[in-house]
């Protein structure tokens, strides 16, 4: 593709993410996230145990940005009657490729952010019991809210943050980073054995227990120390 090719319908836009003290923005390529990346979620899951790390992906243009400060709007999506909130540290590419090995991971990471992975539960769950993918459960639109990314040279103690969701503001999900099952580098390492990564890859890395459903009217409120938070509204 040129600069000069010419389209037969409308060229979609490109999907992005504010960054912390920037005006440049983060473009997204594409957004892949990590299965029961933590034992308590595992466990309310149905699952135990340390099993290899699984992987699944969302379109870019599910990607909701929100801006330091503000509260996104997030449609309560069709064919549900079980949306669930999934509170995830979300990590931003900067630099790619194949096979990266853990020792490595971290050089290649832009920065971080604090990311809602939200999941059409009786969708996933009907999907699962037939042996069938989960994209509808997982990938429909407006599902990857996202807060501004913070560089990760502005958060070297993001692998020990706080990591928590308020609905309304009650609390419903609590954790540390440092319980991901797969940490970070890790999780690169497995992910860049599969795909080769790129630049403006978003990573949503898993998310701690306390998952419950939401309805129209209710705020989320994302936290995760060090970074900016993440507020939006189901209507």
């Amino acid at each position: 593709m040129t600069t000069t090719d010419r389209f037969v319908v409308p060229a979609p836009a490109v999907v992005s993410v504010p960054v912390a003290g920037s005006v440049e923005r983060f473009p997204v390529r594409r957004v892949y996230c990590v299965g029961r990346n933590y034992e308590e979620h595992a466990k309310e899951m149905g699952f135990t145990g340390r099993e290899p790390p699984f992987f699944f992906l969302k379109p870019a243009d599910a990607v909701v940005p929100v801006n330091a400060g503000e509260t996104g709007r997030i449609a309560y999506p069709t064919l549900t009657q079980n949306l669930h909130h999934e509170i995830e540290l979300v990590v931003a590419i900067g630099k790619g490729g194949a096979h990266i090995k853990a020792a490595d991971a971290l050089a290649r990471v832009f920065g971080y952010a604090v990311g809602l992975d939200m999941t059409r539960r009786d969708l996933q769950n009907d999907m699962k019991k037939q042996g069938r993918p989960w994209c509808i459960g997982k990938g429909f639109d407006q599902s990857a809210p996202i807060g501004p990314i913070t560089p990760a040279a502005d958060v070297p103690g993001v692998m020990q943050a706080a990591i928590s969701l308020t609905v309304n503001g009650a609390p419903r999900q609590a954790s540390l980073v440092s319980k991901l099952i797969w940490n970070v580098a890790e999780t690169i390492e497995h992910l860049s054995a599969a795909w080769t990564l790129a630049p403006g890859d978003l990573i949503y890395t898993g998310t701690p227990e306390g998952v419950a459903a939401v309805v129209r009217g209710d705020t989320l409120h994302g936290h995760v120390d060090g970074l900016c938070d993440l507020t939006v509204t189901v209507v």
